[in-house]
């Protein structure tokens, strides 16, 4: 068969899976944080909205248990992929038939975010198993494509689950444009249906037990330095982006704009910026391209700023203008995710891809998404200005652990390193 014609079905199937993973990420990082403003919730509610994110953060917990268990009738990652993404689809109908105007009541609030909590919980452990077959199916040199596609396949949920989701609710009502989340999110389950995988690597050494999986991974040399870049990598990032969709609706854009033009460019930016970030990973290598990706990121962030201080200066803001700099902001982003994925793949181990893989990414989330909480109150000390500025500024500051570390990561993936 076609080398070529293989790696394309590849990139494939995983494009549909990383979509149906972003599709209700969209709905409480995208969506929910503009629906919860539109209904007069406060900022600080929706800074912690950010805890909804704790199945993503801790599902390094149960990773190895995913791992291990499965029907070999069915295949290792296939044995939890499926029944996730249909766990994750009842919970997307469940949502279409509740009532919105809830959301201004507490109780309502409380029992929406149940709802999301457990559409996390299902796609965290389908993400666990399709990292697991992402490691087990891209040689080394496809890793920069892969990790591209990936990110993009991310990043065409969100577009839907957010800036799409947001549009049809303002343009149709709350219950058509959920049951059409669930007819997408059933269609991107037939490719993985269709999907022969092939047999889990053999062990390479003796059975570990639970917590040696972990342990023997953090123990590798060398890779002390690297924790702290993806402990820090992110958060700056993390910490702007939480308040963008508030500060939107404060300056008066509706629904539809935010989720039609800002949500959907900035995505389809985010999407272009992915793709562009792998390929110029593998040419560029890894270090150089998550020191410089991750150095646009910062001032992505930073251009934020300029649209609160001409609206709070009573000068007109062009749509135009929001458009463009939420664009660049995700443009850049995208590239600096793909670098970094790519480097938390080469480290991931054959025959333990979903436990290594993934808590890799659970630090990159718990140490990221943290700052998310306390979001709300940095916004509502400082003004949205201030907030974007200093987000930027420990954005570039905590890029100086991946300017010591990373130029190690050949040798780290290979373990030539001595212990740091």
């Amino acid at each position: 068969m076609d080398p070529n014609a293989t790696l394309r079905a590849r990139l494939g199937l995983l494009l549909s899976l990383y979509i149906c993973q972003g599709l209700p990420t969209g709905v409480f990082t995208q969506a929910l944080p503009a629906l919860l403003r539109r209904y007069d919730v406060p900022l600080t509610v929706i800074g912690f909205s950010g805890l909804l994110a704790m199945p993503w953060a801790l599902k390094f917990l149960w990773a190895p248990f995913v791992d291990r268990h499965f029907s070999p009738r069915w295949g290792q990652r296939r044995s939890w992929i499926l029944p996730m993404q249909l766990a994750a689809l009842a919970m997307l109908l469940v949502i279409a038939f509740f009532d919105p105007y809830r959301l201004a009541s507490a109780e309502g609030v409380a029992q929406f975010f149940v709802l999301m909590f457990l559409v996390n919980l299902f796609a965290a452990t389908q993400d666990i198993a399709t990292d697991g077959l992402a490691v087990r199916s891209l040689d080394f040199h496809e890793r920069g494509v892969g990790n591209g596609v990936q990110v993009a396949g991310y990043r065409i949920g969100l577009i839907i689950g957010g800036g799409l989701l947001l549009y049809l609710i303002g343009a149709w009502n709350w219950q058509a444009a959920f049951l059409l989340m669930v007819v997408l999110q059933l269609l991107l389950t037939l490719p993985v249906l269709r999907f022969r995988e092939p047999a889990p690597l053999p062990p390479s050494g003796p059975r570990l037990r639970y917590h040696e999986i972990f342990t023997s991974f953090f123990a590798r040399p060398g890779l002390r330095g690297w924790l702290v870049v993806l402990v820090t990598y992110k958060v700056g990032e993390s910490l702007g982006s939480a308040m963008v969709k508030p500060m939107l609706v404060d300056m008066g854009l509706d629904l539809k704009q935010i989720g039609l033009m800002v949500s959907l460019v900035g995505s389809f930016a985010a999407l272009a910026g992915a793709l562009l970030g792998g390929w110029l990973t593998a040419r560029m290598g890894r270090a150089r391209a998550i020191i410089g990706f991750g150095a646009l990121q910062a001032l992505g962030v930073a251009i934020y700023a300029w649209l609160p201080w001409q609206h709070d200066q009573g000068l007109p803001v062009p749509l135009a203008l929001i458009y463009g700099i939420n664009a660049i902001e995700h443009f850049v982003s995208g590239m600096a995710m793909a670098a970094l994925l790519t480097a938390v793949m080469d480290l991931s181990r054959g025959e333990h891809a979903a436990a290594d893989f993934t808590v890799q990414v659970s630090i990159l989330a718990i140490f990221g998404g943290s700052f998310y909480l306390v979001a709300g109150i940095v916004a509502e000390a400082l003004g949205y200005t201030g907030y974007f500025l200093v987000s930027a500024l420990i954005g570039l500051v905590l890029l100086w652990p991946a300017a010591v570390y990373c130029h190690r990561l050949p040798q780290l993936a290979a373990g030539r390193l001595p212990a740091s």
